[in-house]
């Protein structure tokens, strides 16, 4: 029979606070060999250090405790390593997110911001074809990406040329309340039928003042600050969503270095 620990000389071989080992045991996730009945007193076995061992390391990973309890009750060996893998490449997502961030803060710190070209102009009512709905603001990029890629599906599914870039409308809620209603829509030269999510659309005509961000949309905020300012500083500004135009986007080139994103803030017009 294994030799037996108490609950604080197994929180001594296995480095996890007696506090921690409790959870685990009322989560289900490492149950003692033995709880007395009568002093409620908890014991461990030898043979449960290796498990405790690798249950630490998964935390050290952020593991979740549920997903370390499939792991650790994964029926065969490619059922337990399909588990890690999957953990390993949203650690591997996260950090590249962390080192963008990093990278982009580093760059706001150490360099002034460049000078950058804003401009006017009127962008005229189109028909296209337009998917709506409303969308948590961590969400919208990967809800651009696959709205862009079922709009162009369908454009192409019924035989309709597009006729301008790609845009988007986001109402002001999504930036003040984290979610509101975006529209992404492809201008077209005929009428589209109305299929899944895509449905036709005249978007109106609205004076923009514009600029043009370079790259990933990772950054896209600083270039919404510049154009603020300017709306700001030249008294513009009038209420209505923010239009963005993708000049060069993800249906163009999977090198995100190249993408090329007009903003748009509505403006008054003086001449």
């Amino acid at each position: 029979m294994p030799s037996s620990l108490a609950i604080g000389d197994f929180s001594r071989a296995t480095h996890l606070t007696v506090k921690t080992l409790r959870h685990y045991h009322e989560t289900g996730l490492l149950e003692p060999a033995q709880i007395d009945p009568r002093t409620g007193y908890r014991r461990y076995t030898t043979e449960q250090i290796p498990v405790a061992q690798i249950i630490k390391r998964f935390r050290d990973l952020d593991m979740p405790l549920n997903e370390i309890r499939a792991v650790l009750s994964a029926p065969d060996v490619q059922a337990r390593n399909d588990l890690i893998a999957a953990h390993l490449k949203r650690l591997e997502n996260d950090l590249a997110r962390t080192q963008t961030a990093v990278a982009s803060l580093r760059n706001l710190l150490e360099h002034p911001a460049p000078a950058v070209h804003i401009g006017r102009r009127r962008a005229e009512q189109v028909t296209a074809a337009a998917i709506s709905e409303v969308v948590h603001v961590k969400d919208a990029l990967s809800w651009y990406l696959g709205a862009l890629g079922e709009l162009h599906a369908a454009l192409s599914a019924q035989r309709v040329n597009p006729t301008g870039s790609a845009g988007g409308i986001f109402s002001n809620a999504i930036f003040s309340h984290a979610h509101g209603e975006a529209t992404v829509f492809i201008p077209c030269s005929d009428k589209v039928r109305a299929i899944g999510r895509v449905s036709p659309r005249i978007v109106p005509a609205v004076e923009l003042a514009t600029l043009v961000h370079k790259g990933s949309h990772a950054n896209i905020d600083i270039a919404y600050g510049s154009l603020a300012t300017y709306v700001t500083q030249q008294a513009l500004a009038i209420e209505g969503p923010l239009r963005e135009y993708y000049l060069v986007g993800p249906q163009d080139t999977s090198d995100a270095s190249a993408w090329r994103t007009e903003i748009g803030w509505p403006i008054f017009q003086t001449g």
